[in-house]
């Protein structure tokens, strides 16, 4: 899963901070301590609201195929052929090719009902690890305003924060990486089950044996 905390959680740091800070000369440290405050706690209600959003639209939606995994090297993206037709699994457990039901039985509903849950679990860790990210930020941002202020401007704030995310998010990826195995035998037993699927089953064996290896070495090098 290729995630990028500095590109992500910078630009809402500064937008929260620096606004409020260029008016230090006409109020005092307090009251513009208070007034980021409130913007940063408004920031903390924004995150935990769409990413709650997020989280009810990835259950009650319909699974989009080969859309949304970045795995394996340079954190490319397992995608089908953009040639394909368009092909969702619902939460009923329904295959939909090109907004058609593919017919089914029971047992390849059940196959298909498994493989939709455990992408879904992947995609909440994400939003999890997300999540946690940006509130460290926020609240990196609120235990120091200003002193954070000056760091943002010399560049350190971005040092720390980032170093500080990869430390707390690595594992949870690592986990993430782990879970793909029983990912990926379960997109093959369900392409040998239900040809119509075969070719959206875009995981591969590389993907998933790199991803772990690869996660290990982009957070040494950075």
């Amino acid at each position: 899963m290729n995630l990028h905390p500095r590109r992500l959680l910078l630009p809402l740091l500064l937008a929260a901070v620096l606004p409020l800070g260029a008016h230090a000369a006409d109020a005092s440290e307090s009251e513009i301590s208070r007034e980021i405050s409130a913007e940063l706690a408004e920031a903390r209600k924004e995150v935990r609201s769409e990413l709650a959003a997020a989280r009810a639209e990835l259950e009650t939606g319909n699974l989009e195929l080969g859309d949304g995994l970045h795995f394996g090297k340079s954190g490319k993206r397992a995608h089908a052929d953009a040639s394909l037709p368009r092909a969702e699994i619902t939460p009923r457990g329904d295959f939909l090719v090109d907004g058609k039901a593919v017919a089914i039985d029971a047992r390849q509903r059940q196959a298909l009902l498994a493989y939709r849950r455990q992408v879904l679990d992947i995609a909440l860790a994400g939003i999890d690890i997300g999540e946690r990210s940006a509130q460290m930020a926020i609240d990196a941002v609120d235990r120091g305003i200003f002193s954070l202020m000056l760091s943002a401007m010399t560049g350190s704030l971005e040092r720390n924060l980032e170093k500080t995310i990869k430390a707390s998010i690595e594992p949870g990826i690592i986990q993430i990486c782990q879970g793909l195995p029983a990912l990926h035998a379960s997109q093959q037993l369900l392409a040998q089950s239900l040809p119509q699927f075969r070719p959206y089953a875009t995981l591969e064996a590389d993907d998933v044996k790199d991803c772990e290896t690869d996660v290990r070495r982009e957070f040494a090098l950075n």
